[in-house]
Order: C-alpha cells, then sequence, then structure tokens
C-alpha cells in the first residue's frame, strides 16, 4: 500500500482548476486525514504531463527535511531545486513546522509560482496566515474517508468487501475513516492505531501550540464532547455540572479549550439557527466529531448510538460536499439540518435511523416541518430500504445517499 495512492477525486476535482494558478492553495484538515496521499496525487497528475523536471517536493516532516524550521532555511531548501526562470510548482507538506514561512511562500507566488500546502490544523488558516495571504490562497478542507472512499479504498487495495452494505457500514462507523487505518485487518489494531493518532494530535497540535493551564480541566472538556458528538451542547449547563462537582473553571477557559478542539480539527460546531427570527442562536450549539473512530477508540463500551451516528456521518457528508450547514430551531421544535447548497437554496432534513414500527418516531420526524411555511425541500435520511413518503417529505436510504445514488 506504501507506494499506491488511492485518488480521492472528490478533492482533487475541486483543486484540479487551480493546478496552474499562482493562487496558493491550502490544503488542511485534521491529522493523518489524507492530505499528504492528495498532494501526491497532483504531483502524480502533473508528472503525466511531462513537468517532473518542474515540481519541488518538500514534506517538512520527514526524514532529511525536519531540520528546516526557519524561512532562511525553507528558503535555500527550495532555491537548490531551481534550475531556470520558468514557472514551478511549489508542494510544501507539513509547513507549519516553520515559524514565519508566509513571507517565502508570497516570494514565489509572485513570482508565478504555483503553490501547495498542507498543515495539520487550522492553525494553517488563523490569525498566523490569512491576514498575510488575504485574497491570495483558497483553502480545501479535507476529512477522512467517507463511506463511498472507505469502500473505494478497500476494493483499490484489494481488501475484502462484505457482500452486505449494511454490515461494511457497521464497520465503517466502528473503524473510522482515516486511511491508513485500512492496512490494519485487525479491529483492535485500528483502535490502536486511532488512539494513537489522538495523542499525537494532542501533543503536536494542542500541547505545543496552546497553554494548556489546566490539563485535567482539559482533559475532562475534551472526553465530554467528544463522547456527547451530536448533542445540543450548553456551555452554562456543563460550566454548572462542574461546579456541582467540586471543580473549579471559569466558562471563558471551557470555551477556549472548546476552541482548542476546533482547531486540531478534532470537532466541528454547528450553529443552531432560528427559523422564525433568521437569527443564529448562540446557546446549545452542536459539536461534531471529524470521525468516528475518535469516539469508539477511546471508549470501552463500544455499543452503537445509531442515531447519533448516523446524524454525524450525515453532517460530514454535508459539509465535505460543499453544503452550509446549521441546526434549525422552528419555535420548540428542531429540525437537524438546515442546509444551503451551492446555487443559494434551502433543504431541511431529520435524521432518523429507522423509521418503521414506531408511529411515535415518524411523528417526531415530521413535526418540525410542518412549521415550515417556505417551499423549499424537506428530507428524512434513515438507513430503511421501504421508504415513508409522507406529507410531500423525500424520504431517502442514507447508504444509497452516500454512495451516490441519491442528491439532496
Amino acid at each position: 500500500m506504501e507506494n499506491m495512492i488511492y485518488p480521492r477525486e472528490k478533492y482533487l476535482s475541486k483543486i484540479r482548476p487551480f493546478y496552474d494558478s499562482d493562487v496558493v492553495k491550502v490544503i488542511t484538515g485534521i491529522r493523518r486525514s489524507g492530505k499528504t496521499s492528495i498532494l501526491k496525487s497532483i504531483i502524480s497528475e502533473l508528472e503525466s504531463r511531462n513537468l517532473s523536471d518542474r515540481i519541488i517536493y518538500l514534506p517538512l516532516d520527514k526524514r532529511g527535511y525536519k531540520n528546516i524550521v526557519t524561512p532562511k532555511q525553507l528558503e535555500s531548501k527550495i532555491e537548490e531545486r531551481i534550475h531556470d526562470s520558468g514557472r514551478y510548482y511549489l508542494f510544501i507538506d507539513e509547513v507549519q513546522n516553520v515559524r514565519g514561512f508566509e513571507k517565502v511562500v508570497l516570494q514565489y507566488e509572485e513570482e508565478g509560482y504555483s503553490v501547495f500546502l498542507t498543515g495539520s490544523n487550522s492553525y494553517l488558516l488563523s490569525d498566523e496566515i490569512s491576514t498575510k495571504l488575504t485574497g491570495r490562497y483558497v483553502a480545501f478542507e479535507t476529512y477522512p474517508l467517507d463511506f463511498r472512499e472507505y469502500l473505494e479504498m478497500k476494493k483499490f487495495f484489494s481488501k475484502t468487501i462484505k457482500n452486505n452494505v449494511y454490515e461494511e457500514f457497521n464497520s465503517y462507523i466502528m473503524e473510522g475513516g482515516f486511511p491508513k487505518a485500512l492496512e490494519f485487518d485487525d479491529f483492535s489494531a485500528k483502535q490502536l492505531y486511532t488512539s494513537q493518532i489522538i495523542a499525537e494530535i494532542f501533543n503536536k497540535d494542542v500541547k505545543t501550540r496552546n497553554r494548556i493551564s489546566n490539563l485535567a480541566l482539559f482533559e475532562r472538556v475534551q472526553s465530554y464532547i467528544i463522547n456527547n458528538y451530536a448533542s445540543p451542547f450548553s456551555l452554562k449547563s456543563f460550566h454548572y455540572s462542574l461546579t456541582k462537582a467540586g471543580i473549579k473553571a471559569k466558562i471563558a477557559t471551557i470555551k477556549n479549550y472548546i476552541e482548542v478542539l476546533k482547531k486540531a480539527k478534532i470537532i466541528y460546531e454547528c450553529d443552531r439557527f432560528d427559523l422564525k427570527s433568521k437569527r443564529s442562536l448562540l446557546r446549545e450549539q452542536k459539536y461534531y466529531l471529524a470521525d468516528l473512530a475518535l469516539y469508539f477508540s477511546t471508549n470501552v463500551n463500544n455499543k452503537l448510538n445509531y442515531g447519533h451516528s448516523l446524524e454525524n456521518i450525515v453532517y460530514l457528508y454535508l459539509v465535505s460536499n460543499g453544503y452550509q450547514v446549521s441546526v434549525g430551531k422552528i419555535g420548540n421544535f428542531e429540525c437537524d439540518f438546515i442546509v444551503r447548497k451551492q446555487n443559494g437554496d434551502y433543504a431541511y432534513i431529520q435524521v432518523a435511523y429507522t423509521m418503521t414500527g414506531n408511529e411515535e418516531t415518524k411523528e417526531r420526524e415530521y413535526r418540525p416541518f410542518r412549521e415550515i411555511r417556505d417551499g423549499y425541500p424537506r428530507y428524512i435520511i434513515s438507513l430503511d430500504l421501504l421508504r415513508d413518503q409522507q406529507e410531500g417529505v423525500r424520504h431517502i436510504n442514507a447508504i444509497d445517499l452516500f454512495l451516490g445514488k441519491e442528491a439532496i
């Protein structure tokens, strides 16, 4: 598997129009989500255009490159590879390892080079770089494998695929979508690998870049958010529960620790939107995991919560396909997702494990839709094979959606 690279067309198709542009291409996402492989796929495509002698690739986290830590050292290494004044394609992997890299990058961008950068977290797109590259970069957020990629990658590497796609989906939920985990056939090995990813994220993306004044509190916040993914989170209520347990903590500190988790791409925050007032609500956000393996690899109890797991996967499907997503509040009811499509149209989505055999569940899922007065489409996404089409609501099978057989 080491020398073979599964081409993630989902992302390559978005980046490809910019291959020959001098706009800086920034590829970001949680550590070990496959950013380096995407870079190597781009390099392979450029090599197929006979551009091998125009490519400069610097993996700053690999042997022979780890000593490049200053802008001067970075520039010197690049200059070693330049032989004439023509355009070069410059790839810098884990660029945040060089503090102050921005000036070097802009220097080559101004000379018309096509520059590609990767970083393991959103510090790459925060104050460290965004103000200096304003209007001169495009960002591509990458995620661990979605279910379709998970199956395609298993096929690509000749891994056994179960005949029952629902069994494969169960495995995907438990194993997660970190690409390298597919190398291991043993489930416990996959979990061990993922738990080490979390340790690596904490050591490289959290501890080294943040002042964690209260490590015990930080770990408590991280554990609570991960264990309550896809559930409403109230900062005030969480603070109250800590106080009641005799743990002293400032709300500002808790909020800062949540921001640390977001910047490390461990979690994504989904805002609540009030359909009646047309305003965002600051209370009770929901947090979704970058990958469900973050939960299953850190918990002894691997009992599957299909409702929250499916909701988390639907959220990742939506954001990774370019939808703007928020949680909808409609009076006293909640709609799992309000999505805005790239053409500006909206859609409303409810997610349920199943709609069969339980009238109370059906009523709970349909009820918020009755409060919506506009004509935008409404969907229920579940794992049911039989569709429950009522009241103008379109019922979609989740597997069909993830595999591209259905669309929002």
